[in-house]
């Protein structure tokens, strides 16, 4: 589970959202209720309470301390920060809550700034060097975790680290938007927040922290057993490492524990379920489903334990190695040899389980990352929340697919988490969805059972095992009804949802809604949803277009076209609310664009693109004129075609349609198709060309964009988008290797599954794309409707989809059931929908064929630009 959604999954158990709504349930610290004093500002976060003297002249960045602390020194530590900083005028912020602060430090927070509970921001050197001081006596005594990122000031709860007083921003060597501080040269450079201390190139150390970085620097490995050859995992609670014991040449594995960090459910931190899984590693000594326990020792105030080293495999990376549904050559004989090879694993691990129960103990943490297996071996690893089996107790850390409901104590959970990876083996990361809704169980087994040759007792067994009884009767899925009721299925569910007295989301979706001006764009926020309802026919919302048109003349949305205001303006003009997208579209020339990268998601290829359909709608020269110098804007910083690396994502620039090159070629597609200068052609092909390079032919002859760690083939930063704009390259000119490069393509769109369903990165975007283009494919379009049957979830009478990582339901148009509407309109609606700017060359969406002011048609092209 990716980290950061873990926090929007407290407050609502079916969809994301932040914990304002449940502060009695969740209450601020006491501290909180103070009347902010008098001539200060005070600002409220999600996550922080933020304090400073109104018209004070803050430095925009420098050195800032960090406080950190226990759950039960919390209050009293807010409160003695407050008390300090108040009457000496010093700007501060705290955590909200425990349950916040819990969240922060929780195993798979984010390592480099987990521990933090005040920040306190010295306006120079000389006072950062007094507060150090008296803060570390009053504090004296107070216990808290390491902050990675920091130096720390003395044995006590005190860190200091230089950064970004201000929130501001710049793009970080992966192109996204990251926070920023200001060299010596006046640039916005990334304010780099890792794992480990470390100064920016210009910053000098204080010489009073020269003394505690030096007492940082001695605490090394050196006169130990053991040299760590590599690390396996990070997390908030600890390293893993590969290590080797010099005694003997033995291979090990060195698993650490950061006092007070890695919190889990019950408060325990990683040094306690380090010690309590060195016990139950003593109890299980023996077994052969158990890594043998070498050691165990301190250094400085972590702690380490040594198991053997199982050279093997995690059942999950087998799963992604031998699945045979994302094959574009599959076959019944593949599935097949699955099937028996599946079968045989699950007996394996069962035989572990039940080799671990025959010790009186329960696992407590069964999923497919803790399963090694090393040939004939299937060996169980993690066993830190495990318990004995006489306690009944129920799992504190456990993987979101694979947690009992309440009533499954002891042996029992590690019967549901098995039951779970039955399901599993077959339909990877589906079990996810079963905390949504638990009856979907049973319509997962059957697309289980109706897919695979399993016996029918395996599958039906753990189905039973997940519900606590007899599976229903199953009632039909609106999937196999006509049109309008497919459709209406979908947006009653997404109206259903709706939530207009809020200021922040209208309807409920990905994360990214809750970063400022969020909830309004096309993406995530009002703008898809409401475009999505109305080009498929599902309807005009009048009382929520309002909404929509109130938020984004606010302060906040940013100007991109996925993520800001010119999708808003998009939006609003295909609704017939013409004078409402002008103004929106004033105020997205209020505001530079000289900052944003070249992007069809967020940056200058979107901005471009909304202004040619401004134009088209309206016959306003002041918007062609605009796109044509973000045109040339683009041109002037693409690049040749090797001027990316070879991977996509992480430290890298993206590839795809939404955040890659191929955006940038859409737009001087457009701009082509309104000039007919052959130079734009060329700069596409320059930019397809960026983002070919970028791409891999896996062994099934698909070719998917190249990820490292993965390999992509969906509509946003995968294969599958660069496809549909080949496709569009390809209707103007030929190109031999383009050719290629899209029948390669092609297949990624008609694979037995895909992780999730939504448009950008699941199963609704293949449908989309299968509708597009010069050779839509309608047979396989159904076929993959048909298959949205892994995800569909029914909400309040009507049908729904769950969001990115599938841990709650989504309406949004990027993740969720607007943009699976959204998708089924390309394939069934009676009128053409497109994605934006994906129409075919000539009809503008909004507009049918492209049309001057003047109501004449405009051709494709008018001479050189």
């Amino acid at each position: 589970m990716i980290s950061k959604y873990e926090i929007y999954c407290l407050a609502d158990p079916l969809f994301y959202d932040t914990l304002d709504s449940k502060r009695a349930e969740h209450p601020d610290f006491t501290v909180a209720e103070r009347p902010v004093p008098s001539g200060w500002a005070h600002l409220a976060t999600d996550t922080w309470l933020h304090y400073a003297p109104a018209g004070a002249d803050l430095p925009t960045q420098g050195w800032k301390i960090h406080i950190s602390s226990c759950a039960d020194d919390a209050e009293r530590v807010i409160s003695a920060a407050w008390d300090y900083c108040v009457p000496r005028g010093l700007a501060f912020k705290f955590l909200r809550g425990r349950r916040v602060m819990l969240m922060q430090n929780s195993k798979y927070a984010f390592r480099g700034s987990s521990g933090k509970l005040v920040t306190i921001y010295p306006v120079d050197e000389a006072q950062l060097e007094l507060v150090l001081k008296e803060l570390a006596e009053i504090l004296d005594g107070v216990e808290g975790p390491y902050i990675l990122s920091d130096l720390r000031y003395g044995p006590g709860p005190l860190f200091v680290r230089y950064g970004g007083f201000a929130e501001r921003h710049c793009a970080g060597e992966n192109g996204e938007r990251v926070l920023a501080i200001e060299d010596p040269e006046g640039r916005l450079v990334p304010d780099v927040r890792g794992p480990g201390f470390a100064l920016p190139a210009w910053v000098t150390l204080p010489a009073f922290l020269e003394p505690h970085l030096a007492a940082r620097n001695a605490v090394t490995l050196e006169g130990l057993p053991y040299r760590v050859e590599r690390v396996l995992h990070f997390s908030n609670g600890g390293g893993v490492y590969l290590a080797r014991d010099v005694r003997d040449g033995a291979q090990v594995v060195l698993k650490e524990g950061r006092p007070h960090a890695g919190l889990d459910a019950a408060g325990r931190d990683a040094v306690s379920r380090l010690r309590h899984e060195a016990d139950i590693m003593r109890r299980l000594d023996g077994l052969d489903a158990v890594p043998a326990l070498r050691d165990y020792f301190t250094l400085g105030e972590h702690h380490f334990l040594v198991q053997e080293y199982v050279d093997g495999t995690t059942l999950s990376q087998l799963v992604a190695q031998e699945h045979p549904l994302t094959r574009a050559d599959l076959t019944s004989r593949m599935v097949a040899h699955y099937t028996e090879w599946a079968t045989g694993m699950l007996a394996r691990v069962r035989r572990a389980i039940s080799e671990v129960h025959g010790r009186g103990v329960v696992f407590g943490d069964l999923h497919p990352f803790n399963v090694l297996v090393a040939g004939e071996r299937v060996v169980l690893i993690d066993f830190e929340v495990s318990s004995l089996a006489e306690e009944r107790r129920r799992p504190t850390l456990a993987n979101p697919g694979f947690v009992p409901p309440p009533d499954r104590l002891g042996v029992e959970a590690d019967e549901y988490a098995l039951a779970c990876l039955h399901l599993g083996m077959f339909a990877p990361m589906a079990t996810m969805m079963l905390p949504l809704h638990r009856p979907k169980a049973a319509g997962i087994g059957r697309l289980v059972a109706e897919t695979f040759p399993v016996e029918p007792r395996l599958v039906g067994d753990a189905v039973r095992t997940i519900l606590g009884h007899e599976p229903p009767d199953p009632e039909p899925s609106p999937l196999g009804r006509d049109w309008p009721a497919l459709r209406d299925a979908v947006a009653t569910a997404i109206l259903a949802s709706a939530t207009p007295g809020r200021d922040d989301r209208l309807f409920p979706g990905d994360i990214v809604q809750f970063e400022p001006g969020g909830g309004v764009g096309l993406a995530n926020g009002a703008a898809g949803v409401l475009h999505a309802l109305a080009a498929t026919g599902a309807g005009r919302f009048p009382e929520h277009e309002e909404w929509l048109v109130r938020r984004a003349k606010e302060p906040g949305p940013g100007i991109g076209f996925y993520n800001g205001l010119h999708g808003v303006a998009y939006t609003l003009e295909a609704l017939g609310r013409r004078q409402d997208a002008l103004d929106v579209a004033e105020l997205c020339g209020r505001q530079s664009w000289e900052h944003l990268d070249l992007s069809l998601y967020r940056g200058l290829a979107g901005v471009a693109l909304a202004l040619l359909h401004l134009h088209d709608a309206t016959g306003e020269p002041g918007f062609r004129e605009e796109a044509d110098r973000l045109v040339q804007a683009v041109a002037d910083r693409l690049g040749g075609p090797d001027d990316v690396p070879e991977v996509s994502g992480g430290a890298n620039p993206h590839a795809g349609l939404m955040y890659g090159s191929s955006g940038p070629a859409l737009m001087f597609l457009h701009a082509y198709e309104r000039t007919g200068d052959a130079g734009l052609l060329d700069l596409a092909a320059t930019a397809l060309r960026q983002d070919l390079r970028r791409c891999v032919t896996r062994d099934d002859g698909q070719l998917q964009v190249q990820q490292g760690w993965r390999t992509n083939p969906y509509l946003d930063e995968g294969s599958a988008g660069i496809g549909l704009v080949l496709d569009r390259y390809l209707a103007h000119r030929d190109d031999g290797r383009f050719a290629e490069a899209s029948a390669a393509i092609r297949p990624v769109g008609r694979l037995s599954y895909y992780i999730q369903s939504g448009l950008f990165a699941g199963r609704a975007g293949m449908i989309a794309c299968l509708c597009h283009g010069t050779r839509p494919d309608r047979e396989a379009a159904a076929e993959q409707i048909r298959l949205l049957a892994w995800h569909e979830i029914p909400y309040r009478g009507g049908l729904a989809f769950p969001g990115a990582q599938l841990l709650r339901l989504s309406m949004d148009f990027a993740t969720g059931s607007a943009g699976v509407l959204f998708a089924l309109g390309t394939a069934l609606h009676d009128e053409p929908v497109s994605l934006p700017f994906l129409e075919p060359p000539g009809r503008s969406q909004a507009q049918g064929p492209l049309r001057t002011a003047a109501g004449s048609h405009v051709p494709t092209s008018t001479g050189r630009r």
